[in-house]
């Protein structure tokens, strides 16, 4: 395929990140993650900080609980009450994800992009994951936190994580079912993610 859009979900500290922006680097392609918040503010003219806003209070799990806003397209228009809602909050965001990959190749991290781009038969979804002692040992290097809050932190992401991947798709963030591939990157380590990615591609588009 001359097109082809992966998207990484990764638990903290797998190094989901890194993973995507080596293969972004090294197949010289763009990799977009949380900047797609500044450019859903800038298609819908709501600002920034309501973006942030509305992640810590997800983050704080004060948003969630037994209901659901799953994704199914289409923006609310400025003139409705629920214009700023986190639903179409999101809604931005999908439609920032969905124009993008119309572009060209391209790595999304995280924000659901998987979800958004499932009826895209030129994506790939991926999931990074890790034992806990790897995940700690990596989050180490760039945290100053000590071991028992950093693995405190480490939780409470993956938790936001999943909850706001349950919120938004119905699904359980880190059930394989959901994901082209899964990767343990204790095992096989950055590069050797980079290249199964590529061998997965290769063998699934015949390139």
């Amino acid at each position: 395929m001359s097109k082809v859009i992966v998207t990484i979900s990764r638990q903290y500290g797998s190094g989901g990140k890194t993973i995507g922006e080596m293969y972004a680097k090294k197949n010289n392609i763009p990799c977009y993650g949380r900047d797609i918040i500044r450019r859903a503010s800038d298609v819908s003219g709501i600002n920034e900080l309501l973006f942030a806003q509305v992640d810590e209070k997800l983050t704080n799990g004060t948003l969630f609980g037994i209901s659901k806003k799953i994704y199914k397209g289409g923006l609310l228009p400025p003139s409705s009450s629920e214009f700023t809602s986190p639903y179409n909050l999101f809604n931005y965001q999908a439609k920032v994800i969905r124009d993008l990959a119309q572009e060209g190749s391209c790595v999304f991290i995280g924000r659901c992009a998987d979800f958004v781009l499932a009826d895209q038969p030129e994506v790939v979804s991926v999931f990074i994951h890790a034992p806990k002692d790897y995940c700690l040992e990596q989050a180490r290097l760039r945290n100053p936190m000590s071991g028992a809050d950093l693995e405190k932190f480490i939780a409470k992401t993956d938790k936001f994580r999943g909850d706001f991947y349950r919120y938004y798709t119905g699904r359980e963030w880190n059930d394989a079912r959901n994901f082209d591939l899964c990767l343990d990157s204790s095992k096989l380590g950055f590069d050797k993610c980079v290249e199964e990615i590529e061998a997965y591609i290769k063998v699934r588009f015949g390139e």
